[in-house]
């Protein structure tokens, strides 16, 4: 709309309150402001952290001089279903004091390290950010990679104030704190820093592992407009993001238990997310609440995929509002899935209902076909984990995560029958398509011509890990159930096992 231009700017129309700056963060993107910098805000809106953040742009390109011209001001946006209802809120986020392109502003960048108001450094460089770079020694213009940035930020700090940090990667790799912590003492000595200063990064800070969940679209592209005529004011870094949301962050990254727990402790006492009423977790160990979440999050997407797009459905919404559908997905997570992951049980339902209230989003249109890319390595990374742990627990089938793997075999036929043999856009490694093109192509449809189709995939030990035709009962029902689906609709088959 042209009239959206004579609009106010977000800044003219919104004080900002000064903060002192206790968090350097890494990453402008909209998840961090969608996620950390509303976090923060929560609980500075509860009067329980005063504290301000500084954003340090991580390439030469990115989004810092938009927000300096803004004030570092920005409008969230939070919409998703939340107790059965429909919801969407916003609110302006004041909790970034200043946005900085280190490239340009290096030695402002390190000024921040001598403040002894600092207390935190988080982190987003994506999942390739953090990794040891042998080229980048030079500490005396802006390294390339983050950890050099980080190395030559805590190099002053040591020279200067010498107090430690709390670090917080929030990059989506396994082990995420230990793994910045050993790329940096690596770069450290690689660089020949003294070893008084690489005894100071390991014992003085303190590193944590972290998982985070928010699913964040980013800029409302398709809704500014009617966003900014609403609030009255332009702003170009809006952002929208889901309600639910989740931080889980462990301290197991060192070797001594005793020093890991009061580590973790000391975190939860200076990140007082407990008292904002926020999903902020503190746990021994994430590993677990990361089993959870591919499982039972990743894990049902990837099993409900074939079975509801055989039946004629293409989104996420539609299969948990489909009566038979919704059943099966539900009936997965909560008898398959959960017994698998040794989490509170009352925790364990409480997250999967909050899984089952986001596929709900009516804000969100995800399409089946978007999730179906790479579905051969997703069902043996997100679901066979379930498959073989349930057997192993409970010395029987779980027979909706197996129907799903039938089904997953008749979709890479590449055709849906329900939709008059319209054909499936398969996308996956060229050999998968390539092997289930010859596998069709000479298939016969015989319970016999089933079973040797099932055999040969369920062979595939360099896949799966290992030969699934010697789980006991495997190929029978996975046999079973392809032949009937190959033969009946999709939800006559499901009827037959379920």
């Amino acid at each position: 709309m042209s009239d959206v231009k004579k609009l106010p700017l977000i800044q003219e129309v919104n004080k900002v309150k000064p903060l002192p700056i206790k968090v350097l963060q890494f990453g402008e993107g909209n998840f961090l402001r969608a996620f950390v910098d509303w976090i923060i805000n929560s609980m500075n809106k509860k009067g329980v952290f005063n504290g301000g953040v500084a954003v340090v742009q991580p390439m030469p390109f990115g989004r810092c001089k938009e927000l300096k011209e803004a004030n570092c001001l920005y409008t969230l946006y939070l919409q998703g279903l939340q107790d059965g209802k429909a919801q969407r809120v916003h609110e302006v986020i004041n909790a970034i004091q200043d946005a900085l392109n280190p490239f340009e502003e290096y030695e402002k960048y390190l000024k921040y390290a001598e403040s002894p108001e600092l207390e935190f450094v988080i982190s987003n460089t994506t999942e390739a950010g953090i990794a040891f770079d042998p080229e980048d020694t030079d500490f005396s213009s802006c390294p390339k990679s983050y950890p050099g940035k980080l190395l030559a930020f805590l190099e002053r700090r040591y020279n200067t104030v010498k107090k430690g940090l709390f670090i917080i990667p929030c990059e989506l790799i396994d082990h995420n704190g230990e793994t910045l912590k050993e790329v940096l003492v690596k770069l450290a000595r690689h660089c020949n820093k003294d070893e008084k200063f690489v005894s100071w990064i390991e014992n003085e800070n303190r590193f944590y592992n972290t998982l985070v969940d928010r699913i964040v679209p980013g800029y409302p592209r398709n809704e500014a407009d009617q966003f900014q005529q609403e609030l009255g004011y332009q702003d170009n870094n809006m952002v929208v993001g889901e309600i639910f949301h989740l931080w889980c962050l462990d301290a197991q990254t060192t070797n001594d238990k005793e020093l890991n727990k009061k580590n973790l402790a000391l975190l939860k006492e200076n990140l007082p997310t407990e008292k904002a009423g926020l999903n902020v977790l503190f746990v021994d160990s994430i590993v677990p609440y990361k089993q959870r979440k591919v499982k039972i999050l990743n894990g049902s997407h990837t099993t409900l995929v074939p079975v509801s797009y055989l039946s004629g459905i293409d989104t996420v919404r539609e299969t948990i509002e489909d009566e038979q559908l919704g059943k099966f997905v539900k009936e997965f997570i909560f008898n398959e899935v959960i017994p698998t992951i040794d989490i509170p049980h009352d925790q364990m339902v409480a997250y999967s209902n909050s899984v089952l209230e986001r596929y709900m989003n009516p804000y969100v249109r995800h399409e089946l076909m978007s999730i179906a890319l790479n579905s051969c390595s997703k069902y043996k990374e997100r679901v066979l984990p379930t498959v073989l742990q349930y057997i192993e627990r409970k010395n029987e089938l779980p027979k909706h995560a197996l129907f799903s793997l039938a089904s997953l075999m008749v979709f890479y036929r590449g055709i849906r029958p329900i939709c008059n043999n319209q054909v499936i856009d398969l996308k996956d490694d060229p050999k998968f398509i390539e092997m289930f093109k010859e596998l069709w192509a000479n298939y016969e449809n015989t319970k016999e011509g089933a079973r040797k189709l099932v055999k040969q995939v369920l062979g595939l030990k360099e896949h799966w890990g290992c030969d699934l035709n010697q789980v006991s009962g495997v190929t029978d029902f996975v046999s079973e159930a392809l032949f009937e689906i190959v033969n009946n609709p999709e939800r006559e088959a499901l009827k037959k096992f379920f």
